[in-house]
C-alpha cells in the first residue's frame, strides 16, 4: 500500500499468483475525492499499464447509489441481483482508456479481500462488466464478462503500416489468423505470427505504432501464436498508454475470444487458455471462456497483493 496525496493506493498483479508474475496495476478503492488529474497523476506515480480508480459505489443515478467506495467493511451497494456494485475508471500512465482487464480483476480481487468473494458489477466507460470473485483452496479468482463484442476489418494501408512499425514482414504471419480489429471494451488490433520465434523477437517503432493507433483508435496490438487448438501465446505493445508492453491484457484477451468465435476458429462453446509475460519474466495466464448462448466473453485469472 502507498499513498498519493493522502489516498490509499493498493497493488496488485492479476493473471498470476505471484506477485513477480502478472500484470501489475494500481487500485484505489474509494476515488471520490479525486479529479481526473489527479487519478492521472497517481498512475503515473505508479508507472503500471493502467490502474483503477472506483469513483462511485453503485451505478450513476440509482437509488442508493452514493459517492465514494465506502469504509473497510462496507459490501457497497447493490443493483436488483444482490451483487456488488461500482462505478469505476481506469487510467494509464499517460490517459484515460475505457477499459482494462487486469485491473478489473486487480479491482475485484481487492474487493474480495476486504469484503468477501461474490458478484460485482463495475459501471465502466465501455459500458457494463459483471466479476464473479470464487475462492479456489487458497486462491481468490476473478472472472469479469465482456460487453457485447465487435469485429471489424482493417484496412490494408493500415496493416501495412502496422507491420512496418513493428519490423514484420507479411511473410511472417499466420495465414489461418487473418488480421482483425476486436472489440470487448477497447479495441485491438490482431496480428497472428507464424511461429513461436517471430513473436519472441519484438522491437518496434515507438513513435511511428503509437500515431498508428491513436489514428485508429487502438488500445493495444494483440500479437499472437497458436500453440495448439485452444492455446496461444500472447503479447501487447501498449505505447497509447506510454509503455512498451503490457504484461497480461484482460481486456484484449476478451477482444481476441471474440475474434476466434467471428472467425469460426475455435467451437461456439470453448475454454482457451492464453499465456502471456513469459518474454517479460512475468509470466501470467488468462482464461478465456466462450458460450455459445452468449455473445459476451468471459476471461478470469488468478492474483495477488503486491506488498510494499
Amino acid at each position: 500500500m502507498s499513498r498519493h496525496s493522502g489516498t490509499e493506493v493498493l497493488r496488485y498483479t492479476a493473471f498470476s499468483a505471484d506477485p513477480e508474475g502478472g500484470n501489475p496495476a494500481g487500485v484505489v478503492l474509494d476515488a471520490s475525492g479525486l479529479d481526473e488529474a489527479a487519478m492521472l497523476a497517481v498512475a503515473a506515480e505508479l508507472g503500471y499499464s493502467e490502474s483503477a480508480f472506483l469513483t462511485r459505489q453503485g451505478g450513476p443515478g440509482e437509488a442508493g447509489a452514493r459517492d465514494g467506495a465506502g469504509e473497510p467493511g462496507d459490501a457497497g451497494a447493490q443493483d436488483g441481483t444482490g451483487a456488488r456494485e461500482y462505478t469505476i475508471r481506469y487510467f494509464s500512465p499517460k490517459a484515460e482508456v475505457p477499459f482494462c482487464g487486469h485491473a478489473t480483476v486487480a479491482t475485484a480481487l481487492a474487493l474480495a479481500e476486504r469484503d468477501g468473494p461474490g458478484d460485482l458489477v463495475f459501471r465502466t466507460p465501455a459500458g457494463t462488466v459483471r466479476v464473479t470473485v470464487t475462492r479456489e483452496g487458497a486462491e481468490l479468482r476473478a472472472t469479469l464478462t465482456s460487453v457485447e463484442p465487435e469485429v471489424l476489418d482493417i484496412a490494408p494501408d493500415d496493416l501495412a503500416e502496422a507491420l512496418a512499425a513493428l519490423d514484420w514482414p507479411a511473410a511472417d504471419l499466420d495465414p489461418a489468423l487473418p488480421p482483425r480489429i476486436a472489440f470487448a471494451g477497447a479495441r485491438h488490433l490482431v496480428l497472428a505470427a507464424a511461429t513461436r520465434e517471430r513473436l519472441a523477437d519484438l522491437s518496434y517503432d515507438f513513435a511511428r505504432l503509437e500515431a498508428l493507433m491513436h489514428r485508429l483508435d487502438l488500445t493495444t496490438l494483440q500479437l499472437v501464436w497458436r500453440q495448439a487448438p485452444d492455446v496461444f501465446h500472447v503479447r501487447d505493445p501498449f505505447p497509447v498508454g506510454g509503455v512498451v508492453e503490457d504484461p497480461a491484457t484482460g481486456a484484449a484477451a476478451a477482444a481476441f475470444g471474440a475474434y476466434l468465435r467471428d472467425r469460426s476458429l475455435v467451437p461456439a462453446t470453448a475454454v482457451l487458455t492464453l499465456h502471456q509475460g513469459e518474454d517479460m519474466g512475468r509470466p501470467g495466464t488468462l482464461t478465456v471462456e466462450l458460450r455459445a448462448d452468449d455473445a459476451r466473453v468471459r476471461v478470469s485469472g488468478t492474483g495477488t497483493r503486491i506488498g510494499d
